[in-house]
């Protein structure tokens, strides 16, 4: 890859000569402003070669740079290395902000001009990037060019794989309902219509899923919304009879992909809302009406809280997810000390068991299994390059999940796999230690992810240690395993805990060159007493398998973490043993859940 860069780079700079341009900003996004996108809109990765998740690149005629956040600093400088690109760590002191290297960069060009691509930058980003480069000396940016389609001779098209239905059994209500209950939410904000660009509100309010992004069951298209119907915007060859039965009968009119330019332009209501922070913005500038409603998008809270229907699938999910867990935990350690086994094979390993499982569609991320130094990776991922032998002594850090149909799993073990040194014990007990008190809060309804978040890095932060990335985020019904918009982090984020939401609990500890630890649970938010004070609630753990007690200094538990502890282990032995048919499978988890 890093031979191509310089290449790509100076095709890149033609095109850039050509068109006046001083600079050109890419994105990690695509016009659907998508955390994990298809590979056509990879335009960041393929410029750079960095691949994770988030991430800008930015190329002017005689540098380049690639700003990312603490989840890929170890990554990205390697992946970096030997290319032009800087590394730009986030919220690092010191580190400028793109508009702030780029005045710096551009201080000697008369009249210099920044290239964006509209379609692939929210309305809200281009608008601060406008406000902040005319600060920086006048710099201006133009946003109807793509120079991909130039110097991109092999871009991926866009996928033409067919979508499919969420049966309603599964998705627990239907499209004519959500439209109602969207519409009505929409009316409460002088809404008469909106543009939803995000692809799992479109795959959510339709009860469609699809496969044009790895991991994450959604297809390319936008929704447009208004008092009297709605359109899908969406390439037809993705849509087979059923489905286009299955719409019409829910009131919804197809059309092409590339015509939602025309509906935005056609768009007959007196006004829309858009989600400046949502919606591309190319789209955002086409609009025709007298007010645009610039509001954040009703749809992620309300797919935020779950049905009944929902809720029972992440049961049945967690439940097929535990069973192929405890297969695979049982195989782990023997399978190590007979040597032979890699961070790729196991997880190959961990995929293939959770294969076996009744609507088993796909893993819901790249399974990230780092051992030693490499758990300290935030987001490491192995490659055939950086892949490395397990030895039965020190700690491996698993993270993956899986998408079934009936649901989404996200969980992260940090296992020993032999003997570990006294110092990993300590860090293992106090992030499982922070786990456990997000596990047991009790808390008002509508309380925020913030106002909770102190729980999990309080006993790390009496050691002056501490993590950069969220504690926990919402998880989608066989959707995107990173959903919002509620989220346990340090940054204020207002949006409330209510009942039937999904929310993941994972702390960390990450000592580069040495190792990591997370311990990550999927939670359920329920119910747990009314006063006169008002509702309150609590997290249930919805993920079934057992944490890895080998590590933990049980002493420096306190007595309620020590009970919580043995409470999860019962249950999770009570729901997966009557599952197990071989009872070497049973054994090991009675083992593996008993008190400490």
């Amino acid at each position: 890859m890093k031979e191509y860069i310089a290449q790509r780079l100076e095709a890149l700079r033609e095109v850039m000569r050509c068109e006046k341009l001083d600079a050109f900003i890419f994105p990690s996004t695509d016009p659907h402003n998508s955390e994990y996108v298809p590979d056509r809109w990879k335009g960041r990765e393929w410029i750079s070669g960095f691949n994770g998740s988030a991430g800008t690149a930015v190329v002017t005629m005689h540098s380049a740079a690639l700003w990312t956040d603490s989840r890929y600093f170890i990554a990205a400088a390697d992946q970096l290395s030997g290319t032009e690109f800087q590394l730009m760590k986030l919220k690092i002191e010191g580190t400028p902000t793109i508009s702030e290297w780029l005045g710096s960069e551009l201080r000697e060009v008369s009249s210099a001009q920044v290239g964006v691509d509209g379609m692939c930058n929210s309305a809200a980003n281009v608008e601060v990037l406008v406000s902040d480069l005319r600060r920086e000396g006048g710099i201006t940016v133009r946003t109807n060019l793509d120079p991909l389609d130039i110097v991109w001779t092999d871009r991926p098209q866009i996928p033409a794989s067919k979508v499919e239905i969420q049966p309603v059994e599964l998705a627990g209500e239907t499209v004519a309902s959500k439209l109602t209950r969207i519409r009505k939410a929409l009316r409460d904000l002088h809404a008469d219509g909106m543009l939803m660009s995000a692809l799992d509100d479109v795959a959510w309010t339709l009860n469609l899923r699809g496969t044009d992004v790895h991991c994450t069951p959604v297809f390319v298209s936008y929704l447009l919304i208004s008092t009297t119907s709605a359109t899908l915007y969406i390439n037809k060859e993705k849509l087979t009879p059923e489905v286009e039965a299955h719409l019409e009968s829910q009131g919804v009119k197809m059309a092409d992909y590339d015509d939602v330019r025309k509906g935005i332009k056609e768009y007959a209501e007196y006004n829309i809302l858009l989600d400046p922070n949502e919606t591309n913005y190319t789209l955002s500038r086409l609009v025709d009406v007298q007010e645009v409603i610039r509001h954040k998008s009703p749809i992620p809270a309300m797919k935020a809280i779950k049905n009944e229907a929902e809720i029972r699938g992440y049961r049945s999910a967690m439940l097929k997810d535990g069973i192929a867990l405890v297969k695979f935990l049982r195989w782990l350690k023997p399978a190590v000390e007979a040597g032979g086994q890699t961070e790729i094979s196991i997880d190959k390993k961990l995929t293939s068991l959770r294969a076996e499982q009744p609507l088993f569609r796909d893993i819901s991320f790249d399974t990230i299994a780092g051992y030693g130094a490499h758990g300290a990776i935030v987001h490491y991922e192995a490659t055939p390059e950086t892949d490395i032998p397990l030895e039965p002594h020190g700690l491996l850090l698993l993270d993956s999940g899986a998408q079934y149909q009936d649901g989404t799993t996200d969980i992260t073990r940090t296992i020993a796999l032999g003997p570990v040194s006294d110092y990993e014990k300590h860090i293992y007990t106090l992030v499982l230690k922070g786990h456990i008190q997000l596990e047991i809060c009790k808390f008002p309804s509508g309380a925020s992810g913030t106002q909770m978040d102190i729980l999990a890095r309080e006993a790390m932060w009496r050691e002056g240690l501490n993590y950069l990335h969220g504690t926990g985020h919402g998880v989608g019904s066989y959707l995107s395993v990173h959903e919002g918009p509620h989220q346990f982090r340090l940054e204020w984020m207002p949006a409330p805990f209510l009942e039937n939401m999904t929310v993941t609990d994972e702390p960390g500890i990450y000592l580069a060159g040495q190792f990591g630890v997370r311990i990550e649970n999927t939670l359920l938010i329920s119910h747990y007493k009314d006063t006169e004070f008002g509702k309150f609630l609590q997290f249930e753990s919805l993920t079934l398998c057992p944490i890895d007690t080998t590590p933990v200094v049980k002493e420096e538990l306190l007595p309620e973490e020590v009970a919580w502890l043995n409470e999860y282990h019962q249950h999770v032995y009570d729901m997966l043993a009557p599952h197990l048919d071989d009872e070497g499978d049973k054994e090991w988890l009675r083992k593996a859940t008993m008190p400490i």
